[in-house]
C-alpha cells in the first residue's frame, strides 16, 4: 500500500467519524456535515470559519457567494481549488452564520488536527479573525495587522494568513489598500510560496 493510498483511507475514517460527531450542539442543527474537500498532496491548506446555509446543503465548504469569490482569488494565479485543500475550523454550521463558540472550536479541533496530520500542508492559509485565533494564540492581535505575514506553527508548518472572502463581499472596492487589493498582493504572495513548494524549496518568510 503506498503512502497516497494510506494517507486516503485515515482521511476516510476521519470523515466517516465526522459524520457521526455528536460531540457539540451543532449536530442537532446541521443539516450536513461538511468535513472539506482537495487535494491530499497539496503544500499548502486553507482554512476558514465554518459552513455557511450553502456548505450545510451541499456538505461542501466555500460554494456560497463567498466560496465562489475564494475559487475566483484562486483562479486569478491560475490554482484550481482541487490542487489545494479547503476545510473550516468547524465541520458543521453555526446557527444563523454565528461565530462558533470556544466549545465548537474545542470539539471540532481533533478533526482539523487529523486533517493537518494526514495533508501534511507546508503552509496553513488562515482565512479570517476565527481562523486566524486557532492557529496564532495571541487575543491582542487583530486581523488588519496580522494579513499578509507568515507565522510559525506547530511540526514547522507556517500559518499565512488572509481576510475571509465574505469580508471582502461587504468591502467591495478595489482602491489601493483596500482589503480586495490588500487580497491580491496576498494571493500572489500564495502562488509564489505554492511554486517554490512544489519544486521542492523552502518559503522565504
Amino acid at each position: 500500500m503506498t503512502d497516497y493510498v494510506k494517507r486516503k483511507e485515515h482521511l476516510l475514517g476521519v470523515i466517516s467519524k465526522i459524520n457521526d460527531c455528536t460531540r457539540c450542539p451543532l449536530s442537532t442543527t446541521r443539516n450536513n456535515v461538511v468535513p472539506g474537500e482537495g487535494s491530499i498532496q497539496s503544500p499548502i491548506m486553507f482554512v476558514g470559519e465554518g459552513p455557511g446555509a450553502d456548505e450545510d446543503a451541499s456538505g461542501r465548504p466555500f460554494v456560497g457567494k463567498a466560496g465562489q469569490l475564494l475559487t475566483k482569488i484562486l483562479e486569478s494565479v491560475k490554482i484550481d481549488r482541487q490542487d489545494v485543500y479547503i476545510t473550516n475550523i468547524v465541520k458543521c454550521r453555526p446557527p444563523n452564520n454565528r461565530v462558533p463558540t470556544t466549545e465548537e472550536k474545542s470539539a471540532c479541533a481533533p478533526y482539523l488536527l487529523s486533517q493537518i496530520a494526514i495533508v501534511r500542508p507546508k503552509v496553513i492559509v488562515a482565512l479570517g479573525a476565527t481562523a486566524l485565533s486557532f492557529f496564532v494564540n495571541d487575543e491582542k492581535i487583530r486581523m488588519t495587522e496580522a494579513r499578509g505575514k507568515l507565522y510559525d506553527w506547530l511540526g514547522g508548518i507556517k500559518i499565512f494568513v488572509m481576510f475571509h472572502p465574505s469580508y471582502l463581499l461587504r468591502y467591495p472596492s478595489r482602491d489601493p489598500g483596500s482589503p480586495k487589493s490588500l487580497t491580491w498582493e496576498d494571493i500572489q504572495k500564495i502562488r509564489k510560496m505554492y511554486d517554490r513548494l512544489i519544486e521542492g524549496r523552502e518559503i522565504e518568510s
